[in-house]
């Protein structure tokens, strides 16, 4: 009784110790002075949307858009910033604005020069339709929620092939970030999950991690977001540096509890890491900023949080 007790005081010790408190933050919202155009402030340009059709995602059309910054001239490759929803991120009304973010940033000093990639969802038709607006194409929660590397394989083999076409982007995935909000923001972390030696940096604002594209009833099964947390402490660290935020009011519904869900997904990177400091293991660690707010599931915080979440991410890469 007593070995037992004392195995079960270890345990919760360890738990304890590998636990991460994180306050929650409230009062925020509303635009910066990142997302307007400031004074003295080199002019880049948005460009698109152009529309592709990928032979990897087969039967899908998508808009994409690019931001070239007024610092890129070409003479050495530029950092890539791809950023989900492309529709929402690049909308000049809308509480992202992430074109407008990166210029500032990059002016700043904040980021390196980079080309921002914003991509819609593939659409299941011959041409994207001009009345979405807003809307979700029919065809991203296939794409997005989807936990292998389908999408993972569209991004590197077409997408930036094409937009290499005309930008030299660099091939050093420590100056690769890839970002997006809710679905689109798990569809970001399996990139880099998938492909570390691509994208090492991941923005996850109200990420979507449950069981959207759970199919248990597929032969075999099909894994869904609830299953990170689970292969997150039993596979090999992955070397990423991930912006974590979700608010305590999101979603809870059929799927999951979003919150619970990011939640389980920080308490995951956090036991990796100590698992391998315990092993004295001389290889990487995954490093987390987790920001909880008191939002909801929509793009309000994403927006506001997203100055600090690019600081926070090319923190590294300002010092040098």
């Amino acid at each position: 009784m007593k070995s037992l007790l004392s195995l079960l005081c270890a345990l919760f010790s360890l738990t304890a110790l590998i636990a991460r408190e994180v306050p929650i933050r409230t009062g925020i919202g509303g635009l910066t002075d990142y997302h307007v155009p400031q004074e003295g402030v080199p002019k880049g340009r948005l460009e698109g949307p152009f529309e592709f059709r990928s032979k990897i995602i087969e039967g899908t059309v998508r808009r994409y858009w690019i931001f070239v910054p007024a610092q890129y001239d070409g003479s050495e490759a530029a950092g890539v910033l791809v950023f989900h929803d492309g529709q929402r991120a690049t909308h000049p009304e809308g509480v992202l604005r992430v074109h407008q973010v990166m210029e500032n940033a990059i002016a700043r000093g904040e980021m390196p020069v980079s080309i921002g990639i914003f991509i819609t969802p593939g659409n299941l038709s011959e041409r994207y339709p001009d009345d979405l607006g807003w809307s979700n194409p029919n065809h991203r929660a296939p794409e997005y929620d989807a936990m292998d590397d389908r999408y993972a394989r569209f991004l590197i083999e077409e997408m930036l092939p094409e937009v290499g076409k005309s930008y030299r982007l660099t091939d050093d995935p420590e100056k690769r970030c890839i970002g997006g909000t809710s679905s689109g923001a798990i569809c970001a972390f399996t990139v880099a999950w998938h492909r570390p030696d691509a994208f090492r940096k991941v923005l996850s604002f109200i990420g979507s991690y449950v069981s959207i594209g759970f199919r248990p009833d597929e032969t075999p099964p099909r894994l869904g977001g609830q299953d990170y947390p689970a292969l997150i402490r039993r596979e090999p660290i992955r070397p990423l540096r991930v912006y974590l935020q979700d608010g305590n009011r999101d979603l809870d519904n059929r799927w999951g509890n979003w919150f619970l869900a990011n939640q389980q997904m920080l308490a995951a990177f956090d036991f990796a890491n100590a698992q391998a400091d315990r092993a004295g293991s001389a290889g990487p660690r995954y490093a987390v900023e987790a920001v909880w707010t008191d939002g909801v599931h929509n793009d309000d915080h994403a927006g506001a949080l997203l100055p600090e979440a690019l600081r926070w991410v090319y923190a590294q890469d300002a010092a040098d």
